[in-house]
């Protein structure tokens, strides 16, 4: 069964511009590259340090192959990552596996 997974951020202060162009412009394209689906991007309105992704996986087997695939990458170790810390608070970060109801559009 599909699921989702729901990602919150905390964006650190100052940053929110630099992350979002970052994230456009080259976390989500090497994300989608390696087969991820995105399902929504969100940031705050009034607050900087908030951002929200989510992220979809027909099973645990697939997040798995596809989280391994962008997660061990060279370029996403020694590339990506180091300037990711630079924005975002990694240890502050949330994330959620939610199912969606039988009603749900997004089903």
């Amino acid at each position: 069964m599909a699921f989702f997974e729901l990602r919150q951020y905390v964006v650190r202060r100052g940053k929110q511009k630099a992350w979002l162009r970052m994230f456009d412009e080259e976390v989500m394209p090497f994300e989608v590259a390696r087969g991820i689906v995105p399902c929504g991007i969100w940031h705050g309105e009034t607050d900087d340090s908030v951002f929200i992704w989510m992220r979809r996986f027909n099973s645990e087997k697939e997040r798995v192959r596809l989280c391994n695939a962008v997660y061990e990458d060279p370029y996403w170790l020694k590339e990506l990552a180091p300037r990711i810390d630079k924005l975002v608070d990694r240890k502050k970060t949330k994330v959620q596996r939610i199912v969606a109801n039988k009603k749900s559009s997004v089903q």
